[in-house]
């Protein structure tokens, strides 16, 4: 039988074009000719475009072989990049008071698992790249890590205070597996009998165990695992290259077991989404071992609020209204509000009730929402580290990137 489906989509955009010719403004055309396209869901990525970051200066309108690419290419995974960056420092501080913690390291920038409702996508605009697809496709690497963070702690200034590692993106996405920057970060820390915390939603945390074992030995180490929803359907759409809701709570009896303190993080709650899950999520984790958690309500920075509008009318087109609806009702008529006390939790009815969910559940598992308190006392500054003391992830790097190099040279041939 003929697939008739792609000259449905070339009929409707030529017919778009000819309407658009009547739009008495220019913004209005354009307008017509963008819902005229249609939204595809890439194969194992959460974005459904390159969204245009906020600080272009200019942008482009679909012609009619742009648009042909889109519906003929629309199911192709766009494949990753892992671009090195030899960065100049590597701890950020912060002084925000909605957080636990006011320094952190984030190896990488961009995120391949994908995470459609990640608060991070915005800051790949910085680097002139789209929060879109690009965030979770063009993944940059700081190759010189553990290196800075040695020297960094080494300064007779620095004052010892936990750091919080992956906060921004996982620091156990998958290249993790390859790379091992976060283990060599680890082993810095250990050496110098650092404190450090870490979220993630990733199982391969698990292959640092005899570190994080360590750690914990003196109270250095603190791990939440985030848990957004457990039905594997839905998690596939929203957060496609990450472990499962299965391999999750695994992670945390694991962790649990090997005396780890180890919680939950049922973030984000997205309404109509996943937050009817937040009880069952928390009950599943405390069975696992989890002794805290917390929550998160979604959060929509910069052009989150398009990326998340363009996702929700692919997958739930029938409750996209009522999804934003409900969101403005937290943030004073708006889609998000950054204001310190109220980003992470809202206002109004709908954020009331779901943090009566949240405590009646946590009162009910005894779970605590009180960060632990590690150990500053023991703190070791370290040595310089001498040129001849690169360490293993310097050397998987350098042949990540010659890998990387032959596959682009050959690529001219093909």
């Amino acid at each position: 039988m003929k697939d008739t489906t792609n000259n449905t989509n070339k009929d409707r955009f030529r017919k778009s074009l000819t309407k658009a010719a009547y739009y008495p403004s220019q913004s209005m055309a354009k307008a017509a000719l963008y819902d005229s396209v249609p939204l595809f869901k890439k194969k194992g990525r959460g974005a459904i475009s390159n969204t245009q970051n906020r600080f272009a200066t200019q942008s482009s309108d679909l012609f009619y072989n742009d648009t042909h690419a889109l519906i003929t290419d629309n199911n192709q995974s766009k494949p990753t990049e892992y671009i090195a960056e030899h960065a100049k420092s590597i701890i950020t501080c912060n002084r925000s008071p909605d957080i636990p913690f006011d320094r952190s390291i984030n190896p990488y920038r961009g995120c391949e698992h994908g995470c459609v409702y990640c608060f991070a996508r915005p800051s790949h605009s910085y680097l002139d790249l789209s929060p879109g697809l690009d965030f979770e496709s063009k993944i940059f690497y700081k190759r010189n890590a553990a290196e800075l963070l040695t020297k960094e702690i080494a300064k007779t200034n620095y004052r010892c205070s936990t750091i919080a590692l992956g906060v921004n993106t996982d620091a156990y996405q998958p290249i993790e597996k390859q790379l091992g920057l976060t283990r060599e970060l680890l082993t810095v820390l250990l050496r110098c009998r650092h404190p450090v915390s870490i979220i993630t939603k990733s199982s391969l945390i698990l292959r640092d165990l005899d570190i994080l074992t360590k750690l914990a030995q003196h109270n250095l180490i603190s791990v939440m695992i985030s848990v957004t929803t457990l039905d594997d359907k839905l998690k596939r759409i929203m957060e496609p290259r990450t472990a499962n809701a299965a391999a999750r709570i695994k992670t945390i009896a694991t962790l649990s077991d090997h005396n780890i303190p180890v919680g939950v993080l049922a973030a984000p709650m997205i309404p109509k989404v996943n937050d009817n899950e937040l009880e069952a999520i928390l009950k599943a984790c405390q069975i696992a071992g989890a002794s805290r958690a917390g929550y998160i309500l979604l959060r929509l920075p910069f052009e989150l609020q398009t990326i998340l509008i363009e996702w929700l009318k692919v997958h739930f087109p029938d409750r996209a209204d009522s999804v934003m609806n409900i969101l403005s009702s937290c943030h004073g008529g708006k889609a998000y509000r950054s204001h310190f006390g109220k980003r992470m939790t809202g206002s109004g009815t709908y954020s009331e009730v779901l943090s009566q969910r949240f405590y009646i559940a946590c009162k009910k598992l005894k779970l605590t929402g009180h960060a632990i308190q590690l150990n500053t006392q023991d703190f070791i500054k370290p040595r310089q580290q001498s040129e001849n003391n690169i360490g293993e992830s310097n050397k998987k790097i350098q042949a990540l990137e010659l890998n990387t190099t032959n596959q682009r040279q050959m690529s001219l041939f093909l």
